[in-house]
């Protein structure tokens, strides 16, 4: 029954011939200011353009709509019949628009985020962006890899150790600092101290890998800056653990049994705890983290509040 009466009064609405909807918004504004002047200003037209929109809605309704006095318009009687209902109705539309505005602003966000990055390091500081903005609601989903916009996805943060198209839109959040990583137990077992001071990870140190960052200690090894760290990881492959995720590798190194390849950013709580030691300090592998979205977002939505926060707490950690 709903949906015949609707359709009864869209076939009403179509088969009556309406003036454009920018020349109503043009007339509403000038009768309203009773100046085409001040309703060229408003409506961010010139004056030309308020005036031709007026007479165009004159032509189509067949009848003038104003007086023109001393450089002032007034309604005539077929203008007051107009401007009541032209009135009401952009009224009506304007509350909707920002019914609908507001129905999307609470509309909570997906935000994808690499697992082990997830789990050390945004989801202990989440509390944060939840106190400065209890306004946005977030649902934080575990995911790698290429990112499926058309699932309902809304945002990903991902390190740009792959391709994800030249269509998706990236905001750089912050650069990759890793190195050698460590139970505080097993300093003097993994590495050697030098007469300078200076640690070297021993040969016979049990290095710890995973599956999704296969090439850390290699990356590692291109980057470190003497580039005369021996490849232990090749000599004593016999003794290294490899693991399904990043994550447990990083679990393992604290529970003493290897030194992991660990970035800056997921083990910075860790380094603060003493539960983990990083000897040979950090350096940039050349990747970093990305904020990612199919397309750019409005300024001042949840969406840039949220890069914001995150390229806040990222610098700040």
């Amino acid at each position: 029954m709903i949906s015949q009466e609707i359709g009864e009064s869209s076939s009403q609405i179509g088969a009556q011939r309406l003036p454009s909807l920018m020349a109503l918004r043009c007339f509403e504004a000038a009768a309203r200011l009773e100046s085409f002047s001040r309703a060229a200003d408003e409506l961010h037209l010139t004056h030309g353009a308020v005036s031709r929109a007026v007479r165009s809605v004159e032509e189509e309704l067949g009848a003038p709509l104003f007086e023109r006095r001393n450089r002032r318009v007034f309604l005539n009687d077929h203008g007051r019949v107009l401007f009541e209902g032209v009135h009401a109705g952009l009224a009506q539309m304007a509350r909707a628009a920002d019914a609908v505005r507001q129905r999307v602003a609470r509309r909570a966000l997906l935000l994808s985020c690499e697992p082990t990055l997830l789990m050390r390091w945004l989801i202990p500081r989440w509390g944060d962006f939840q106190a400065l903005h209890p306004d946005i609601t977030v649902h934080l989903v575990a995911g790698g890899g290429a990112v499926d916009w058309g699932g309902g996805m809304d945002l990903a943060i991902r390190r740009n150790d792959f391709d994800w198209g030249r269509t998706t839109y990236a905001v750089p959040l912050r650069g990759e600092q890793i190195g050698p990583v460590c139970q505080p137990q097993k300093l003097a077992q993994f590495f050697a101290q030098g007469v300078d001071e200076r640690y070297a990870l021993r040969p016979d140190a049990p290095l710890l890998q995973s599956k999704t960052r296969p090439h850390a200690w290699v990356d590692w090894q291109k980057n470190i800056s003497n580039g005369s760290q021996p490849l232990a990881y090749q000599a004593q492959a016999a003794s290294n653990l490899i693991f399904e995720h990043f994550y447990l590798s990083l679990q393992a190194a604290s529970a003493g049994l290897g030194v992991a390849m660990g970035p800056q950013l997921l083990v910075r709580d860790e380094l603060e705890a003493g539960r983990l030691l990083a000897p040979l300090g950090f350096v940039a592998d050349g990747s970093q983290y990305c904020l990612l979205a199919s397309a750019a977002w409005a300024p001042g939505s949840a969406q840039q509040k949220l890069c914001d926060w995150l390229l806040q707490r990222m610098c700040e950690d």
